[in-house]
């Protein structure tokens, strides 16, 4: 039977979801009649189906976004799949092998191995970021249609992380998000990344809430599925997205301080307070912004010394030229100044250090300006 273009092109962007059980009941259902007669569909259903048990790591078990198993992966809820069926950690029924298409899909399939590697260290603080906001959106209830930031709703931010997330997946190797990316001419990257946001948000208001999540969840599983995430020689590879020229590890980083500001930007709005990322992942961070705020200064700039300290450590760098005696010392936590890099704490709130109040106030000025989020 011939396959519809329409439901071929709305079933094979909802798989990811379908793999994870993520889906509305009458979605979940629907699916299986377009695998059985659509091979290229039947065979990416198969490879989502193995990115779910990757995720879920041997046994139905996953990773607490420490790198530590605790039987709690990431699934359609922020939970792992413990208990489902033996054979398909995702819980779903066998699919039936005895039609043509998924056959074929099946027999040219290498077999999922029994023992999958887990996140390496560069991708945990985002597994970590997309389990909680996976947990906070689970507590959304009717509250979709809250404004969150720059006139998004909740929905529509979850939108934005779809959207935001794509530079990356496309990297990898993994498929644009539908609806396809409008042409921008030579615009630069915040431009692109403005109008596709704008497409993707409009697409996904079309949709209900939960499926726009489960697409967001669906590809943020890919992301941590895919070899880079596991492989530190692959994400030492350098890669410019989003105007920024870094290893891939680091954009991983980048996904994770995202995904992490605008669930705090969605707890805001609905009253349900987001806690930071754990003290080791929200390190990560703090060194990437520190690095990203040096290149932005650059090596002329009057030099700073900055002090991030909570209460387990504490770091400095000197930030500016190196020719120069230092002319003021800042001293920030760890959550205010990742904050101030998102653009979510002004330069004025924070505490204005001591020595030339110029230099300390030109390099907290500069921090918030690299804010996009």
């Amino acid at each position: 039977m011939a396959t519809d273009a329409r439901d071929h092109a709305t079933v094979s962007e909802l798989l990811g979801a379908w793999a994870l059980q993520a889906l509305p009941s009458d979605e979940q259902r629907a699916v299986p009649a377009h695998l059985a007669d659509c091979e290229e569909c039947a065979a990416e259903a198969e490879r989502l189906r193995a990115t779910v048990r990757s995720l879920n790591g041997p046994n139905g078990h996953g990773t607490n976004g420490n790198g530590n198993e605790d039987g709690a992966g990431i699934g359609a809820n922020g939970h792992g799949a413990a208990g489902a069926p033996q054979g398909d950690t995702a819980g779903h029924p066998p699919l039936r092998t005895d039609n043509g298409p998924l056959a074929a899909a099946l027999a040219r399939r290498p077999p999922a191995p029994r023992a999958v590697p887990t996140a390496a260290p560069h991708a945990q603080p985002y597994a970590a970021t997309v389990a909680a906001l996976q947990a906070l959106l689970a507590e959304a209830d009717d509250a979709w249609s809250t404004e969150v930031v720059h006139g998004w709703t909740v929905r529509d931010t979850v939108a934005h992380l779809i959207a935001a997330d794509e530079p990356l997946a496309v990297h990898l190797g993994l498929p644009a998000h539908e609806p396809p990316a409008d042409a921008v001419g030579d615009g630069d990257w915040r431009t692109v990344w403005e109008a596709r946001t704008r497409t993707v948000i409009a697409h996904e208001r079309a949709r209900e809430p939960h499926a726009t999540v489960a697409v967001w969840h669906a590809r943020a599983a890919e992301l941590l599925a895919a070899p880079a995430a596991r492989d530190p020689e692959l994400a030492a590879q350098a890669a410019t997205l989003m105007g920024a020229r870094l290893p891939v590890a680091e954009h991983y980083l980048v996904r994770a301080f995202e995904t992490w500001i605008h669930g705090y930007d969605i707890g805001r709005a609905l009253d349900r307070p987001v806690p930071p990322p754990p003290a080791g992942h929200l390190w990560q961070l703090v060194r990437l912004a520190v690095r990203i705020l040096g290149q932005a200064l650059g090596p002329k700039a009057t030099p700073v010394a900055l002090t991030v300290t909570d209460a387990s450590r504490t770091t400095e760098w000197i930030l500016g030229s190196e020719d120069e005696p230092v002319r003021a010392e800042l001293a920030l936590d760890p959550v205010d100044f990742c904050l101030l890099i998102g653009g979510r704490t002004a330069p004025d709130a924070l505490p204005p250090g001591t020595g030339d109040p110029t230099a300390a106030r030109t390099l907290l000025n500069r921090a918030a300006r690299l804010a996009w989020l």
